[in-house]
């Protein structure tokens, strides 16, 4: 069916792919000679045969007689099921060629072979699902308006079904188009490409009578140029033809052609006959492709990765009865398989690495050969790491279903199961094969949308870096030069009128240089080997600040800071920007005449730890609940916010430097805030 669709393939070269196959050739034999089709002498080659019968037609005969080899030794399906649905789809296919040809489409053929396949869900599902299908088919003959209830009940629409075998063969997703969307509502199929259009509209004149008013009724529902009255003929012919290869293919044509006549046929029972290897395994494959394509769309709505591996978890369970299973990634360097960082699964998954060599283990030998693996299907001893993991999942052996996504292994599944769940399971291998391959697309896609995530937000951070160092670069010019100028102004004054002053403004600037430093780095931390002096920096900062930020309001201060040293383990800048905040949000709350009390206090022993109190109480109106839990909470800012910053960054600044922060607050009563600054235990100490 590839060399089909490929269009440079010649008659030699499909003359050659047929001979490979003896029962494919003696079909094409047996009905390139019918008298149906036969035109002169008897033709004994299969070159012969396909020249006779034409590129067209060899397409349709190959698609038919491939697809009906596969469903005709089914015992779920009747003679009298498949002949209906041969002579159906045969039809359908027809007109959708010649409403083609009238529309003036590109590919006449293409509308032939996807009206041909229109169907082919169908037989899918009545061989995966049996006389459940078979009763709803029955009934949709009788109330089409019972077609929209297929994917309720089944999970999935023959449409659907029929559009993945299409992409599965890797024909052109244009035909899958015209089968997905071949029972299209009528208000629907004009926003479609014109080939849907044209099987649509072949579809709808199946069920109609030969009438040219019904017909033009149709034709108004897509954007097709067809003449009513000429479809009229065109159908007529359609069904002539498919009489003829019908009978050139030995299906029998039913009396009530060209209606269906499947909802009259009774569930029956059909002998079983033998089926080869290749058949069977397609067979099981084609049958379990109907209950698993529902999944592949719900994995694919899944939006991170701990999501899809639940389901994954989930559907394992349900679909195979595979409680017992872990799963293992490819880490980042591609070279071993993983389960560091997946949940849900015994501690053994999350500290192995196993390389990607087929030695290693089993799990290793089925991502390798990209092949499910068990432990029962082969008669060596298992090796040792096989061995551990049966233990781990608490089983007898193991299946590995490897996750491969087109060429990009993402992992494997491995599941503890015992040998006579295996048994039951070996006729299933293609589905777990399959499934593998549902959830390695699925892992795949979140994968690469969580990295491009990554590598945007990478991007972001990397501009911002740029960002800063250049604010950084510009800012330490005017900050270099006030700072030079303080030095100059403290040689003209007289020697210690202001120097004290002058040394802690200086040393400010310093701070604030720094802090605009840090914004490429926001990590970068810098404690002293000796700790950072609380009392000396609570001293300094009230020198500088106490006036502009309190006095000059008219605030009282009450302060209550030792002499002595405290020596802290925090960084001295970051402990600075702490308190400036905190002392700014004390400033802008209260009024002329209240009161703020600042006091430190030594030897607080919290859990076992050593801790130096900061305490800051005020008289104001207090902080309103929300206010509070951004000390605890990343704040939300909008980017033109530029005030109510400094409780967050307050928060933010004492969770990376260890500091715990209390608050009590009541409308009215005033605010409380207390820090618990950790203490500075020299090396010594600790020895």
């Amino acid at each position: 069916m590839r060399a089909m669709e490929d269009e440079a393939s010649s008659i030699p070269d499909l003359a050659q792919i047929v001979s490979q196959d003896p029962g494919l050739a003696s079909r094409i034999l047996s009905v390139a000679n019918s008298p149906a089709l036969r035109r002169t002498k008897e033709l004994t080659t299969i070159e012969d045969c396909l020249t006779s019968i034409g590129i067209r037609l060899v397409r349709a005969l190959v698609t038919c007689l491939s697809i009906q080899r596969l469903f005709d030794k089914d015992q779920k399906l009747s003679p009298a099921e498949v002949a209906d649905f041969w002579c159906h789809s045969l039809l359908v296919g027809e007109l959708a060629r010649g409403i083609a040809e009238q529309a003036g489409l590109h590919k006449p053929d293409d509308a032939y072979l996807s009206g041909l396949l229109h169907d082919i869900g169908e037989l899918i599902l009545l061989q995966a699902i049996g006389d459940p299908y078979r009763q709803f088919l029955a009934n949709v003959s009788a109330h089409p308006s019972l077609s929209a209830d297929e994917e309720q009940l089944f999970g999935t629409t023959h449409g659907e079904v029929g559009a993945w075998l299409i992409a599965h063969w890797g024909l052109d997703s244009v035909l899958a188009d015209g089968i997905a969307f071949h029972h299209a509502r009528a208000t629907e199929i004009a926003a479609a490409t014109a080939l849907p259009q044209a099987v649509w509209l072949a579809q709808a004149l199946t069920v109609l009578e030969q009438d040219a008013a019904e017909y033009g009724a149709l034709i108004e529902r897509t954007a097709l140029a067809i003449d009513p009255v000429s479809l009229v003929v065109t159908r007529a012919r359609a069904v002539e033809r498919t009489r003829q290869i019908a009978e050139a293919m030995g299906i029998a044509v039913a009396a009530e052609f060209p209606q269906r006549a499947l909802q009259q046929v009774p569930a029956t029972s059909v002998p079983a006959m033998s089926l080869s290897p290749a058949e069977s395994e397609l067979s099981v494959m084609v049958g379990g492709m109907a209950l698993l394509q529902p999944l592949q769309q719900d994995l694919l709505q899944l939006g991170n990765v701990r999501e899809v591996l639940l389901a994954l978890r989930e559907s394992a369970r349900i679909l195979f009865e595979l409680p017992s299973m872990a799963i293992l990634l490819v880490d980042a360097s591609g070279a071993a398989l993983t389960g560091d960082g997946v949940e849900g699964q015994p501690t053994l998954f999350r500290q192995i690495s196993i390389p990607l060599a087929p030695a290693a283990c089993l799990a290793a030998a089925a991502v390798s050969d990209h092949q499910v693996r068990a432990s029962f299907a082969s008669a060596q001893p298992l090796a040792l790491l096989d061995r551990q993991l049966v233990r781990a999942l608490s089983a007898d052996g193991l299946l590995c279903i490897p996750l491969v996504a087109g060429q990009r292994t993402v992992g494997v599944i491995v599941c503890g199961l015992s040998s006579g769940h295996y048994a039951g399971l070996q006729r299933r291998i293609p589905w777990l094969k399959h499934f593998g391959k549902i959830a390695a697309l699925s892992l795949e896609v979140v994968l690469r949308a969580e990295q491009e995530r990554h590598d945007a937000e990478e991007q972001r951070t990397q501009q911002f870096i740029r960002h800063a160092r250049q604010i950084a670069h510009e800012a330490g010019n005017p900050l270099g030069i006030i700072k030079s100028y303080l030095k100059i102004l403290e040689r003209k004054l007289p020697e210690d009128s202001v120097g004290q002053e002058l040394g802690i403004l200086a040393e400010e600037i310093d701070r604030v240089a720094g802090i605009i430093g840090k914004m490429a780095d926001e990590h970068t931390q810098n404690v002293a080997s000796q700790g950072t002096d609380l009392a000396a920096v609570l001293s300094d900062l009230l020198a500088l600040y106490a006036d502009p930020l309190f006095k000059e309001k008219g605030i009282r201060v009450e302060k209550q800071v030792p002499p002595a040293e405290i020596l802290a383990s925090v960084e001295r800048d970051r402990f600075k920007q702490i308190v400036l905040n905190l002392w700014k949000n004390a400033s802008e709350a209260l009024g002329a005449g209240e009161l703020v009390k600042i006091a430190l206090i030594d030897g607080v022993v919290h859990g076992g730890t050593h801790y130096a109190q900061l305490r800051i109480d005020d008289s104001g109106p207090g902080i309103s609940e929300a206010k509070i839990r951004t000390l605890y909470e990343p704040a939300v800012i909008s980017t033109t916010q530029t005030r109510g910053l400094g409780l967050s960054l307050v928060g933010r600044l004492a969770k990376q430097e260890g500091i715990l922060i209390t608050c009590r607050s009541q409308p009215g009563a005033g605010t409380c805030i207390e820090l618990l600054v950790p203490k500075f235990i020299p090396e010594s100490a600790l020895t």
